[in-house]
């Protein structure tokens, strides 16, 4: 598969909050954990769990900077 995004992360799913139009998926890389929220049907449709290998693609126009 080819992409333009430059930013992937390889990491471990650690966590999955199941919703009924979205849910949000924590993953640990190297660099820390990081959550992406998706689609439910999304989240279906590549069969995710918690243990499962992904790689995290991060589009720099869609990165949100929290302070803790």
């Amino acid at each position: 598969m080819k992409t333009s995004i430059r930013n992937h992360l390889s990491g471990k799913v650690v966590k999955i909050i199941k919703g009924t139009a979205a849910s949000e998926i924590e993953v640990e890389t190297a660099a820390g954990i990081i959550s992406s929220v998706i689609t439910t049907r999304s989240l279906e449709d590549l069969a995710l769990k918690v243990g499962d290998s992904v790689h995290a693609s991060i589009k720099s126009t869609e990165v949100g900077i929290e302070k803790p």
